[in-house]
Order: C-alpha cells, then sequence, then structure tokens
C-alpha cells in the first residue's frame, strides 16, 4: 500500500525516527528530518504529556540536549532513543 512508498521517501529526505523515553519507561515516538531543531520536538512532547517545558530535561547518551541541537548535529540514528528526565523543581 501508499505507506511503504511513503517511508521509502521519508528515507531519502534524511527523516529519522527517535523516541523519548520518560522515568515510567513510557516512550513517544517522533519522526523529524535531520536538521529540525530537537526544541521544537520537546515543545510538542511537553503538550502531549501535559508538562511544563521548563520542568524537563532530555539527555542523549547522558548528555543534555539543547534545543538549537539537531538529529545531524548530534549524528543521531533512525531509532535513537532521547530520555527525559523530571527536574527536581523546589517548591
Amino acid at each position: 500500500g501508499a505507506p511503504a512508498v511513503e517511508d521509502k521517501k521519508a528515507e531519502k529526505a534524511g527523516v529519522i525516527n527517535i523516541k523519548v523515553k520518560d522515568q515510567n519507561e513510557g516512550e513517544t515516538f517522533f519522526k523529524i528530518k535531520g536538521h529540525t531543531k530537537l526544541g521544537k520536538v520537546f515543545d510538542t512532547y511537553c503538550d502531549r504529556q501535559s508538562l511544563a517545558r521548563n520542568t524537563v530535561r532530555f539527555l542523549f547518551e547522558g548528555a543534555r540536549i539543547q534545543d538549537t541541537d539537531t538529529p545531524d548535529s548530534l549524528e543521531m540514528q533512525d531509532g535513537d532513543m532521547v530520555q527525559a528526565m523530571l527536574e527536581q523543581v523546589g517548591g
């Protein structure tokens, strides 16, 4: 069917799938282009999870990801995982 054709086109366009995994082992999947700023992905993630954007930090291979980083700049591969860590906010 049509989806298979679209997937092949997506690969050529430099699109990768990444997953954001939270501390409860929940996974959210994103299909993004290599030049997409990851801050956009994290905004969407926080909206979907009803989280305040400033309470979550995102790590890739143990290092904090900046909003201006892209999959290309971090050399992410298709299927890579980002960890979402809730900041401990003092009350």
